[in-house]
């Protein structure tokens, strides 16, 4: 299926954000969200066997983990932002599949960035990130939401932290920061974020190269066919990607009643 490429950043910073396929739920408990910190870490702090340290793989400014998505303010080091992503979310679909005993995909298959070429911007999105739980109605305060890196700044402390809170410090005082992340972001609805889609219509010539390519399906009736869990699996994909319900049911011919239920 065609797909616009992603926004090169002259910078190497990005703004990511993550989300569960269909808008599910990715963190059901408080073992999820530090396994995913955990996770995070490992990308930044990393040591050989005998504890030298190695390069980052990736750098983090910061991050909030909401229950079915997360945003991830980084820079590219050793990897690619796609394949930082990528290691990322398999890493975490392997624990929590089989913590739940469930298979298949917990991500939307692709996942949405936008490059960060100024401080202005930055600054904006430290700001936007770690507001995302006060938007929400989770908290009063940005600093009693457990799983954002806010406290790293708030209390500036070196231990049990892994972003890179002193390069932002070089660049912006903490006072101003502190102040700032407690303001409201104006224009915010102009920011990456799960309540925002400018995806395109799908077609139906894109959806048929779809299952050619990424499926092998040479004919979209042969969906219906399927055993009725790679069936499903197909057609969540199809509609993760931006395909309509009624449209998949014209093409595979699998009823319109069964892809709504998948969609939900």
């Amino acid at each position: 299926m065609a797909r616009q490429l992603r926004k090169k950043s002259g910078t190497g910073i990005y703004h990511v954000m993550v989300r569960g396929i269909n808008r599910q739920d990715i963190f059901e408990d408080e073992e999820d969200y530090l396994q995913m910190v955990s996770i995070l870490r490992a990308l930044s702090d990393r040591h050989d066997e005998q504890g030298l340290r190695l390069p980052p793989l990736s750098i983090f400014y910061a991050y909030c983990l909401m229950s079915n998505h997360l945003h991830l303010l980084l820079r590219e080091q050793e990897e690619e932002v796609s394949d930082v992503v990528k290691r990322i979310g398999v890493t975490y679909a392997h624990y929590f599949n089989k913590k739940y005993e469930r298979s298949g995909h917990l991500f939307q298959d692709r996942f949405r960035s936008e490059p960060v070429d100024s401080l202005e911007y930055f600054v904006t999105l430290l700001r936007y990130i770690h507001q995302n739980p006060l938007k929400a109605g989770i908290v009063n305060n940005i600093l009693d939401y457990p799983w954002s890196s806010w406290k790293e700044y708030a209390f500036d402390s070196n231990s049990n932290t892994f972003c890179s809170t002193r390069a932002v410090f070089s660049r912006i005082s903490k006072e101003d920061l502190r102040e700032l992340v407690y303001t409201p972001v104006e224009g915010s609805e102009k920011i990456l974020d799960i309540d925002t889609d400018c995806s395109k219509p799908v077609s139906d010539s894109e959806i048929k190269s779809f299952l050619v390519d990424s499926q092998g399906i040479v004919n979209p009736l042969m969906v219906q066919s399927l055993e009725k869990s790679r069936r499903n699996e197909v057609l969540r994909t199809m509609l993760s990607l931006g395909a309509g319900i009624r449209q998949l049911s014209r093409l595979t011919g699998v009823s319109f009643g069964v892809i709504q239920k998948l969609a939900k």
